[in-house]
């Protein structure tokens, strides 16, 4: 690659200072003038807490193969919360095959979730370091302290808590009475499973998440076959939506559902320990057809489950066709399913944290976001509603995500998915990606004119005056990220923000 300007990602250096990280690709093999070659790491482990953090992962680290990423991302997708959002499909006057339709498209986000997974191995790097490329360094902490820790944080709450209810019904058939004190132990148990996967860390993660989906896939099945046996396949609404209403709910479903791929900007920290060299295509197709699989099977099951039974309560009404025998298996598998993806919750979290610029370690930060998650879930199960709250904003929180994800895959088309791992880890005001004053105009116009197109479409919790004016239409998904692209593509290039490649 021909070297750019400092300002476009690549400075042309001949010797780097002692503490500054050389911008030139890692893989020269020449050592670096004034910075100390690591020592042979450790290899990686299940039982060792992973000592990684933010920090690049040298090619001597690298190993693993792209399919590995298929059980990581099928053990966090089969879970209560899929369940639930299929279910509400068919409440929010869809028939079913209209429901089975949208959850197909609403899936097909998680390619743009594979395509981020690409930019892992590039860097040897997270995401939220990926991210500096886009933002600046300065910029970037902002948008990990809210689009990455704050949004991370109130999902795992969410999911704590459905785990959670799973867990009450679970103590109740053991004929403990789930009170108060009860309540709270379970879920700081619950949350006590959940963060030990995330504190050991990347090793824990690929070693366990096979078996988990296997398990998971077992008790499903069992799922599907009671569901399967009393769905009414010819289900339509009485009376069925029609017109701009009918449209109306198709945007806001299919909307429900990319909300899901859309807030995993975060996968390039399950992909960056794979080789250099590992094929992209295999890393976003093993990503992608890791979610869209499980995703689809079981957010069709709760669509499935609708045309019989009542799915505003689905824990309930699903115990009405399970066989009873199977009916605490499948409330431990809720509990699982929430564990694998919680899990991948929080040690991206635990990164965003990191990444924000607080000094610590990546497992000290992680038990930090865990002690707020749990705090979070805790008040709002026990004292408020402060969980409907949370659930509420995060309806909105696709006028973010999305003009975040548009930005973040435009900057890899833009690159050819072509990072320095080594010049990204470098924070200091000489960094090639510390822009001006530490913030890339490109990133910061692109992504706020997205996200103020979106909410000008918005029809969730408010009309605003767009989707107003189209009679309820909520296009704020698809504006956003256009916006979000379009913009972000044009200033890089006018800027020379991004140079010629070869």
């Amino acid at each position: 690659m021909r070297p750019i300007s400092k300002r476009g990602g690549y400075a042309q250096h001949s010797e780097v200072p002692h503490g500054v990280h050389d911008p030139r690709p890692a893989s020269r093999s020449a050592p670096v003038p004034g910075v100390l070659e690591p020592t042979a790491p450790a290899p990686e482990r299940a039982t060792r807490i992973e000592a990684h953090g933010i920090d690049h992962i040298p090619d001597s680290e690298r190993h693993g193969r792209p399919r590995d990423l298929f059980a990581v991302w099928a053990a966090a997708n089969v879970n209560y919360l899929s369940l639930v959002i299929g279910g509400a499909l068919v409440l929010m006057g869809l028939s079913l095959w209209q429901s089975v339709a949208v959850i197909v498209v609403g899936n097909l986000f998680w390619l743009l979730t594979g395509l981020l997974a690409t930019s892992g191995p590039a860097a040897g790097a997270p995401s939220e370091v990926i991210t500096r490329a886009m933002y600046g360094v300065i910029g970037n902490r902002v948008m990990n302290a809210v689009g990455g820790w704050l949004v991370s944080v109130c999902y795992f709450a969410l999911n704590l808590a459905a785990a959670a209810a799973a867990a009450f019904a679970l103590v109740e058939q053991a004929g403990i009475t789930a009170n108060t004190a009860v309540k709270a132990g379970v879920i700081v148990t619950i949350a006590a499973f959940t963060l030990a996967i995330s504190v050991y860390g990347h090793a824990m993660i690929m070693k366990l998440y096979l078996p988990m989906t296997l398990a998971l896939a077992a008790a499903f099945t069992v799922v599907a076959v009671a569901v399967l046996a009393h769905t009414d396949f010819s289900y339509r609404p009485a009376p069925p939506l029609t017109g701009a209403s009918l449209w109306a709910v198709l945007l806001a479903g299919t909307t429900l559902i990319a909300s899901g791929p859309l807030s995993y900007t975060t996968s390039a920290d399950f992909s960056r320990y794979l080789p250099r060299a590992s094929s992209r295509g295999a890393i976003a197709g093993w990503t992608a057809l890791g979610a869209i699989v499980p995703s689809v099977v079981v957010c069709s099951l709760g669509a499935l489950a609708a045309t019989a039974v009542d799915m505003s309560d689905p824990q309930a009404a699903l115990e009405r066709i399970l066989p009873g025998w199977f009916y605490p298996v499948f409330l431990l598998a809720l509990i699982l399913g929430t564990i694998s993806v919680n899990a991948l919750t929080a040690y991206s979290a635990g990164l965003a944290l990191q990444a924000v610029g607080l000094r610590i370690r990546r497992s000290v930060s992680v038990l930090f976001d865990g002690a707020v998650a749990v705090a979070l879930t805790l008040y709002g199960l026990l004292v408020s509603n402060l969980l409907d709250t949370v659930s509420n904003s995060l309806q909105l929180i696709v006028v973010l995500i999305g003009p975040v994800t548009a930005v973040y895959a435009t900057d890899i088309l833009l690159r050819r998915c072509r990072y320095d791992g080594r010049a990204l880890a470098d924070e200091t005001p000489g960094s090639p990606f510390w822009y001006t004053g530490g913030v890339n105009p490109a990133g910061a116009l692109a992504l706020a004119a997205g996200v103020a197109a979106a909410a000008v479409c918005v029809d969730t919790l408010y009309t605003q005056p767009v989707a107003a004016a189209l009679g309820g239409l909520d296009f704020s998904l698809p504006v956003g990220m256009a916006v979000a692209s379009s913009l972000y593509a044009v200033l890089m290039l006018r800027m020379r923000l991004v140079g010629p490649v070869e």
